[in-house]
């Protein structure tokens, strides 16, 4: 295809597969999409480890970051503060409900610790840490980087433009697209409720069109939210949409970072068995439901710390509950989660990245061959 989107972008097929997996990333561009690192959580040198990765694996092919410092963040720290400053503020009672929670699933709470809760990184989702990381993201051969909950600052629009590189935005409202464009940003990605991780309350059915006729063309639109198949992409242009943003449809795939257990769940899953919670990050976000989400969303929850201190208590929870599922325990099994759109149910089997990319552009040559039928038949 050959559109303003895909010229900006460098690519023949306006894909995007967003993925906080390196693997994902590179080989969605590898077969003919266009791979998005999520960035959120990591530290400078994590992330200059990954996009190293990336660069070596890609084959030449372009890929995009994504960096999430949120605009508006109830919790904000100083210059040089740390994670451990950050977790000071946590109340003993909600540390107090997650170890119970944990036990009651035969999980050891005290078990073992990640790389990534080192307690004297930056912390997470701060403007300082969103500075450094921009500035490891330019350092490598991106052609597109974007931001999501909220307007990117201007500390992050004004290096884009310096590198030529595109800067994308994702929105859940009209109102939301009105000032990103305003701000200058350069493509919109309207992401409808049925988007897994943070979103909003509008269907993707009605906000893509809402976006394109607020903008007018000011910047061009992808769809996002529940997009599983070629043909739900080639509905999603034919409202005027320039591709489509995709999540949920990578985490089944046999490169994704998740775990095999939390694979099943997915393949067992129907689109009901999705949330919005604020148990995994602080802001309402689209997840599979389980029993941790029905802990925190529970009458004996003490409900959910704001972002960025949820993350800090849910995250290495997660990462023993996951460890304890692998090796077999059926009680953390309960608690497995992630974050998924309702999309999971179209997801019957565990492909690899570029038969998904394959399936994308099979199904979406069919739909536009239907379409052309169906349009010829009229006439």
């Amino acid at each position: 295809m050959d559109t303003p989107l895909c010229r900006m972008l460098g690519i023949g097929f306006p894909l995007l597969g967003f993925s906080h997996c390196r693997d994902v990333v590179a080989s969605v561009s590898r077969s003919g999409g266009f791979g998005v690192f999520g960035a959120a959580g990591y530290t400078p040198e994590q992330l200059e480890t990954e996009l190293a990765w990336i660069d070596a694996n890609v084959d030449a092919k372009p890929y995009g970051v994504d960096l999430l410092v949120p605009e508006n963040l109830s919790v904000r720290t100083d210059a040089g503060a740390t994670q451990r400053d950050l977790a000071a503020q946590i109340p003993e009672q909600h540390r107090a409900f997650v170890h119970e929670l944990l036990r009651r699933h035969d999980v050891d709470p005290t078990q073992g610790s990640q790389a990534r809760e080192d307690p004297d990184r930056p912390p997470s989702y701060q403007y300082e840490t969103g500075e450094m990381l921009m500035e490891v993201a330019f350092r490598h051969p991106i052609r597109l980087i974007a931001n999501a909950l909220g307007v990117p600052p201007a500390s992050r629009l004004e290096p884009a433009r310096r590198h030529g590189v595109p800067c994308a935005a994702l929105v859940g409202a009209r109102e939301h697209a009105v000032r990103q464009v305003a701000a200058g940003v350069d493509i919109l990605v309207a992401q409808g409720t049925e988007a897994g991780g943070h979103c909003g309350e509008i269907s993707t059915l009605v906000l893509v069109p809402e976006v394109l006729r607020a903008v007018q063309g000011k910047a061009p639109v992808l769809a996002a939210g529940g997009i599983m198949t070629g043909r739900q992409m080639a509905g999603c242009m034919a409202m005027g949409a320039a591709g489509a943003w995709t999540g949920s449809v990578w985490l089944a795939t046999t490169e994704s970072e998740t775990s095999p257990v939390f694979r099943e769940k997915m393949v067992a899953a129907r689109s009901r068995d999705t949330v919005r919670s604020r148990g995994r990050t602080g802001k309402p976000a689209r997840q599979l439901r389980s029993a941790w989400t029905d802990a925190w969303d529970g009458p004996d929850s003490p409900g959910a710390l704001p972002m960025p201190l949820q993350g800090l208590i849910s995250e290495p929870a997660m990462a023993r509950v996951n460890r304890a599922a692998e090796a077999g325990n059926p009680h953390a099994r309960e608690l497995v989660s992630y974050f998924v759109g309702q999309g999971v149910g179209l997801v019957d089997d565990i492909p690899t990245c570029r038969q998904v990319v394959a399936a994308f552009m099979t199904e979406f040559a069919e739909a536009l061959e239907e379409m052309q039928r169906l349009s010829e038949a009229g006439d």
